[in-house]
């Protein structure tokens, strides 16, 4: 550990996170931000690009191992308009009673490159 160093933190999707989380916390992690756009699990597996990844267990584990293992737990839900806008209210729902902050952020398109203005011109 360093000094002075409060908080290790790591953003993740979680696929790996089970298998990893004993090292990480080792090495000092007390802090996860998992990135989880959707609970529907089509569309999750759509988002990682791997198939078979068993979303509404893995939340959960994701969940229950952060608590387990005394970290901060933060889940960050991109909001899609036409993806996932209509989930707003399971992700509510499926952490009000759990002790993890959930942060909704809007989508900002971006090409790789470049952010893509127009989107935004569009709607001025």
């Amino acid at each position: 550990k360093l000094e002075g160093l409060k908080t290790i933190a790591v953003t993740t999707n979680g696929i790996n996170l089970t298998r990893l989380l004993p090292r990480l916390k080792e090495a000092g992690l007390n802090a996860i931000n998992i990135s989880l756009d959707t609970l529907v699990p089509a569309k999750f597996e759509f988002i990682v690009r791997r198939k078979g990844t068993n979303l509404p267990s893995k939340a959960t584990v994701l969940v229950l191992a952060g608590m387990l293992c005394l970290l901060y737990l933060q889940v960050n839900c991109v909001v899609m308009r036409g993806f996932n806008e209509d989930e707003v209210l399971d992700f509510v729902d499926f952490t009000k009673d759990l002790p993890v902050d959930v942060r909704f952020i809007e989508y900002m398109p971006f090409d790789g490159k470049y952010c893509c203005f127009e989107f935004f011109l569009d709607r001025c």
